[in-house]
Parts: C-alpha cells; structure tokens; sequence
C-alpha cells in the first residue's frame, strides 16, 4: 500500500501512526489536486500530514469560502474514485527548479533552492497532477474512503511561519478508512466547541480580547478575574503550608540576564525584540528562573538555609506566532505558578517527592482523574537545542529517573521534551475533548547554578553548587483556567464559581428582602447577586440556568413572611423552602469540601 520501495515488516494498519501520517500524507496531495483542478490560479505552498488529519497552505488571490471547500470536497472524492497511482521519482536540481518554474509554483522552486547540495529532489505524480514531497505515499488514491474526508476549516498562515512573509490561505482536513469513523470524529468536534473556553468565555463575561490592545493578550473581566484570583489564592495559600517563600520581581530584565542564563542562546526565538533604552537592552520575560536565581545570589547561604522555596504568580510574555494563539489557554501574556526550590544534592528526592505531592493534592481538589506522568529527556543528538554537557544531563537523567522509581510514580520517558537546562517530570491531563498537553512540571536542574554561579557553605566548610528545581504546580493561571471552563462546561462548582448564588424575588414587594438575603449572603465571605429585574420568574430562572450559577434562591411573599429562601440547584433540582441559615450551611459545607 506504499508507493515507495516495500517496506518490510511495517503495519499497514490505521492504528499505526506511521501508516496514519501516510493516508493522511496523502489526502493533502489529493487536495491540491482538487484545488489545482478547480482554481489552477491557486499557487500551491507546503501540504503535510500532522497529529490530526491533514492541511496545505495555499496562496489564492480570493478568500477560501465554506462553499468552495465543499467544491473541494468533492472532487477530491472523484479523484479517490479514479483509483491514481503515485509514482515517485526524482530530478537533479536545474531539472527540478524548471519543472516548477514551468508550472508556475514560486513556492515550490524557493523549497527546491532550499534544499542541501547532495540531497535527492523527489516528486509524486498522480494522474495529471505532480507534487514536490519527500514522502511516502499510499500506492493509489484509491486506498482513500472518499466519502470520509472532510475539510474542517481554513485558517490563515505565514509562509514558513514567518510573519514578514507572504500570508496564505490553510485548509485543514480530516480523514478515515471509514465513514462511521468520520461521524464519530466530527461528533467529538462539535462538543469541543461546545466545551470551547473562548466561546464559553465569551458567553460567560469571563474575560475579551481585543484587536487594539494586541492579538494573544487576553483581558480578564470582573468575573473572570474572580475565578483567576481563587486560583491565585488557593495555591498560594497551599505553598504557604509547605514552606514557600513568596516574591514579586519586574516583567523585564536586561538582555546580559538571559545571555547569562542560556536563554538568549536557546529561547531568543521565542522572546519579543529588545528594546533598548539608554545603553542598555531590555527584554520582556518569558520565565523567571533568572530573576529567582539573582534573588538567591542576593546573599550567602549555609547548607542550613537550604531548601530555599522561592515561589511567584508572575507575569511572562512569550512571542507565539499568531496562528497558535488560543484564547486564554495559549496567549503572548500568560503568569505562572512557578517556584524554584534550591537544594542540596542530598535533598532532591525529599522536596522532589514533596512537589509531587503537591502537584496530586490539587489534582484532588480539582477533582483531576485523568492525567499521565512523563519523564521528558534531552535528544543526545541535539547539540543547538539543550545545553552542552553530557556528564550534566546524564546525572540529571539518572537522578530523576531513580528518584521517580523510588516514589512509585508510574511515568512513561519521551526523549526531545526536555528543557534546554534539565530533564523533567511533565504530568499532562487528558482533557474531556481534545488533545493532551501539560498542566503541571517539575524539573531537575544542574545547569543554571553553575551559570550563576550560585553557592551553599556545607557542613565541611566547603563552597557548594545547589542544585535547583523548577516546579509549576497550575502550571500558568491562564491555561489551568481554560482546562477548568472546558471540563465544566462554565459549570463551576460553587467554590470556584464567580457567582455563588443568585436571588430572583418573585415580585418587586420581594427585591427588599431578596437584597437582604443577599448581604447577609455577602458578609459571611460568599458571593451573590440579586435579579430585580421587572421579569418573570421563569425567565429569571433560566437567564440563571444559562449563566451556569450553582444556587439560585427564589423568593416571594410567603418567603418574606416566614423568613425562609427556596433554593434551588442549577442541575433543577428545587431544594425547597428552608431557613437562611440552613441553606448558608449546605454552601458552606460545598465550599469547604470543594464539591463538584
């Protein structure tokens, strides 16, 4: 099923992610044959398989419309019909260059010249219709279920992700050996939207954007912020009790800062430009390790003062590029849970085990079952990527690796995933819709001290190197925030809801007493608001079901007369009528056990 040589004990299965990549590898061909069919004006980019489905980047003069992808569509299902083999073969580079030349594919020549001296120029061809690719392919267009492809949307995108170049057109498919496997994919897809945080955000008056203010910069509104700020409370509160010291440092730090640390070397990419201001050049932080380090070289430190658990919710900037940005789970300004913990040698697995802990502790109280735990190593190969000392990273590995397994934390290895200073630990969450990624980290480092040339006096009398470990427990407020939206649905449990309970007095004779209720509700620390609207009940009660709050209190006259509250849960279960004091009990009893 391959049209390249045979391949040899590979699995032509759809449950093999090598054979996957290639089915999908080529939908992407049998797309830019449907566009170059359709719109041959259409000039044709780069086309890749990725983790789900398939795009190819075009540049086309008119904007790619719903109704022309379903043109696509379908003749990209005629030509699964038409059964084309593909054909590999390759050009020298002159050849290559005017074959592309003769077709008008400006893109396709500028990857040509691209490519090193030495390295094979190959090209598919199927029916009329030739692609530059490296590959591999299935063997025939024909092995592609035609009627379970679907186009699921066009995005913009800069060539070479670069965004001083051109900006083209992406056109995101998805495909299966069969149709029920289609359905079932755009089913999760139409809950994922359902679940999106930055619909539900929207909705919910959680938090905006604006284009004035910049793409990626995400602005909270009151009750958003509301939410962010238990947050920020409750894990720090939790720090607190084990010992974490809490510190605020500046958003910015000299370009030497970061040269000193590494980070210019291996992150420059991802920090905004420079800016330089009376001699000296300034950078908006990505991370904070280097402020924590200067924090501890601040002043001398026996091996008595050690651990050192400096902590901060502090506020970092990193340059995504645009296509990435993700509401508030992926944005150009985002803070951090993070902590550095500098300790001796011998003191590793203590404070290691301690963070692990309390990274499962919160896991509890977010009611967080589904995650996995990754040990993330450097690629030995990678000498640009990571920080070049083999004898450092291998003891960091060893000791990482040893301290896990002495902890009994189950823990899969991934090499590449590394940072460029040290190994990690990286729990990463399986969320409702969606794919996987990470909330919380706890990394190893040898690396850094020695750069800042960190010390302890030991109980020797000797100078010492601390060892440090970085650790975010949240990860980053912004991104533990959209777990949270989409896992609930906005349905926030009444400890972290921004709105507790809202009061809907029947009639107006009942809005005195309902803002009675609701100061009472106030000044025992919960949060309320009261609907005095001149509307009915029914629709108070559904604006409040919509709204997702957790308890609404319906009160009317025999309310006022018996000096009761009728509650009722937003699940629509009605609680009937009982005494304030009572109902202040059941919320209480839901925020101190953090029910779901």
């Amino acid at each position: 099923m391959s049209s390249d040589k045979k391949d040899q004990d590979f699995e032509f299965s759809f449950e093999n992610p090598a054979y996957r990549a290639r089915y999908w590898h080529t939908c992407s061909h049998v797309l830019a044959q449907a566009v170059k069919r359709l719109y041959p004006e259409i000039k044709l980019a780069i086309g890749p398989s990725i983790e789900n489905g398939f795009y190819y980047d075009l540049d086309s003069p008119f904007p790619i419309t719903p109704e022309i992808m379903e043109k696509l569509e379908t003749e990209m299902r005629k030509i699964c019909k038409e059964k084309l083999k593909l054909e590999r073969f390759e050009l020298p580079r002159d050849e290559a260059i005017k074959f592309m030349r003769d077709r008008e594919e400006p893109y396709k020549i500028e990857l040509i010249q691209d490519l090193p001296d030495g390295e094979p120029i190959s090209f598919y061809k199927q029916g009329e219709f030739t692609d530059l690719c490296a590959g591999p392919h299935l063997d025939s267009t024909g092995r592609i279920k035609g009627n379970a492809i679907k186009l699921t949307a066009c995005n913009a995108a800069y060539w070479r992700g670069d965004a001083s170049k051109a900006s083209l057109q992406r056109i995101y498919g998805i495909a299966f050996p069969k149709k029920d496997e289609l359905d079932a994919y755009l089913k999760r897809l139409e809950e994922a939207k359902l679940r999106d945080h930055r619909k539900l955000g929207r909705e919910l008056g959680l938090f905006m954007t604006d284009e004035l203010v910049g793409r990626g910069l995400p602005m909270f509104l009151p009750k958003g912020y509301t939410i962010w700020r238990i947050l920020e409370n409750y894990i720090r509160e939790k720090e607190l009790k084990t010992g974490y010291q809490h510190v605020l440092t500046p958003c910015v730090g000299t370009v030497d800062l970061y040269k000193t640390s590494g980070h210019w070397e291996h992150y420059k990419e991802n920090m905004f430009p420079a800016m330089e201001i009376e001699d000296e050049s300034y950078v908006l932080r990505p991370m904070n390790c280097p402020h924590h380090m200067r924090i501890y070289a601040n002043r001398a430190h026996s091996y008595r003062d050690l651990p050192v658990r400096i902590g901060e919710i502090a506020h970092d900037f990193r340059f995504e590029a645009s296509g990435v940005l993700k509401g508030i789970e992926r944005g150009r300004h985002f803070c951090q849970n993070d902590a550095h913990l500098f300790v001796t040698p011998e003191q590793i697995k203590d404070e290691f085990s301690k963070v692990c802990d309390l990274i499962f502790e919160t896991y509890k109280d977010f009611h967080i079952t589904d995650y996995r735990c990754i040990l993330s190593l450097r690629d030995p190969a990678d000498k640009i990527k990571y920080h070049d000392d083999d004898a450092m990273w291998n003891q960091a590995e060893n000791a990482l690796r040893e301290v896990l397994t002495d902890l009994g934390i189950e823990f899969t290895e991934e090499i590449g995933e590394a940072a460029f200073y040290g190994p990690k630990l990286d729990v990463n969450v399986r969320p409702a819709v969606g794919a996987e990624y990470t909330l919380s980290t706890c990394q190893l480092d040898f690396c850094l001290p020695m750069k800042f040339k960190l010390t302890y006096i030991d109980a020797d009398g000797t100078e010492k190197t601390p060892v440090v470990l970085h650790r975010a427990i949240l990860g980053s407020l912004d991104r533990f925030m959209a777990y949270l939206i989409e896992e609930t649905m906005g349905a926030f449990p009444a400890w972290l809801a921004p709105v507790q309970a809202k009061i809907l007095p029947v009639t107006d004779r009942a809005i005195d007493y309902a803002d009675q209720i609701r100061n009472k509700l106030e000044s025992m620390g919960f949060r309320a608001e009261t609907d005095s609207r001149n509307e009915k009940i029914g629709r108070k009660i559904r604006d409040a079901q919509l709204e997702k709050i957790p308890y609404m209190l319906i009160v009317g006259d025999r309310d006022i007369e018996n000096q009761t509250v009728s509650p009722r849960h937003r699940s629509g279960g009605d609680l009937g009528a009982m005494s304030f004091d009572r109902f202040a009990g059941i919320l209480k009893q839901d925020v101190d056990e953090k029910k779901q």
